[in-house]
């Protein structure tokens, strides 16, 4: 499995995509540690485009981030390997709860380890949501730093709808590329 630089992408995002509860966040903080800090296939700042992308376009998360990994990693093969990895824990976890389904509905145990699982999953999106602000603090920003306040106070205290904002971000991504390209030239 070492040379195999495929296989390694398969068995890294099966592995991460089987063993995290709570959603494409989650999965984006195994991603970093695993192919950030272990694997040192991308970047901080590579890790932090894709899962802004990945966020941004529509689609699961945890997929789209697989796929955009994946094609860093080994082109447009690369990308589907990543993405059937990522895809295939949870077919088999659907599948299997699917033929277990009134068991389970009424399993008081399982309903308490779900409900214990969510203390963890927000752990983890909190250590995500830190390891991204540092990294945008260390390169001083502050637009992003701004952009991440503002988004943070629109929804949390003022309720705007996620799409304004998320609109709002693209088009503000959008001309800070144009405006950089244009310094570039």
């Amino acid at each position: 499995m070492k040379d195999n630089k495929y296989l390694k992408l398969f068995a890294y995002t099966f592995y991460i995509s089987a063993f995290t509860f709570g959603g494409g966040f989650v999965i984006i903080a195994l991603m970093q540690k695993i192919f950030v800090d272990k694997l040192h296939w991308l970047d901080q700042k590579d890790m932090m485009d894709y899962v802004s992308i990945a966020q941004s376009a529509p689609g699961v998360v945890a997929v789209n981030a697989s796929l955009l990994v994946g094609f860093h990693v080994g082109g447009i093969l690369g990308s589907a390997v990543a993405i059937l990895g990522t895809v295939t824990p949870p077919i088999i976890i659907i599948s299997a709860i699917s033929l277990f389904y009134n068991a389970f509905r009424t399993n008081e145990l399982v309903a308490a380890v779900l409900k214990a699982m969510q203390a963890g999953v927000a752990a983890v999106i909190l250590d995500v949501s830190a390891t991204m602000g540092k990294a945008v603090l260390k390169g001083r920003d502050y637009i992003n730093l701004a952009i991440i306040i503002t988004g943070f106070v629109a929804v949390y205290f003022y309720k705007i709808n996620v799409f304004w904002l998320l609109l709002f971000c693209a088009g503000t991504g959008a001309l800070r590329t144009i405006l950089h390209k244009g310094e570039k030239a």
